[in-house]
């Protein structure tokens, strides 16, 4: 018997795939779940059809994420703060401030959480920001903190 699976499920196959079961298991364990549902002829034809569309929508994405990766590679942010001697700062430069600065100079969103430092920046200077744009898409931005 062939469903589509609504679910990941294990040793069987990935959510939205077709898979050819045993009746007895897909009646007893997957349907009552809702793990699965049975593929009949229109629901094979609309699970294709969502399938193109998701891999229509995510080449747009790729393109878009490696423009976004390309015009964050170029980019050069200068942040101001207060700074104390021996260039250290009073507070931190955060993930968020990154974020905001990215959003002021070239007008798209980077979630907090995208930009990648270990630690916020506490200390005057030049420095490579890693930023995630979507998943395999890393961008390096030139950030400088300068004294207020």
């Amino acid at each position: 018997m062939e469903v589509i699976l609504l679910q990941n499920v294990e040793n069987l196959g990935e959510k939205g795939s077709l898979a050819n079961v045993a009746r007895g298991y897909a009646r007893n364990f997957l349907i009552p779940r809702k793990l699965a549902e049975p593929a009949t002829p229109g629901k094979i034809a609309e699970f294709r059809r969502r399938e193109e569309e998701r891999k229509s929508r995510d080449a747009r994405m790729a393109v878009q994420a490696e423009e976004y990766t390309a015009t964050l590679n170029k980019t050069v942010l200068t942040l101001t703060a207060k700074a104390g001697e021996a260039d250290r700062l009073f507070g931190s430069i955060t993930g968020a401030d990154i974020a905001d600065a990215i959003k002021d100079a070239r007008g798209f969103t980077i979630d907090k959480r995208k930009v990648l430092l270990e630690e916020p920046i506490k200390e005057l200077g030049t420095f490579m920001v890693d930023v995630e744009v979507a998943e395999g898409f890393v961008a390096s931005v030139k950030t400088i903190i300068t004294p207020e």
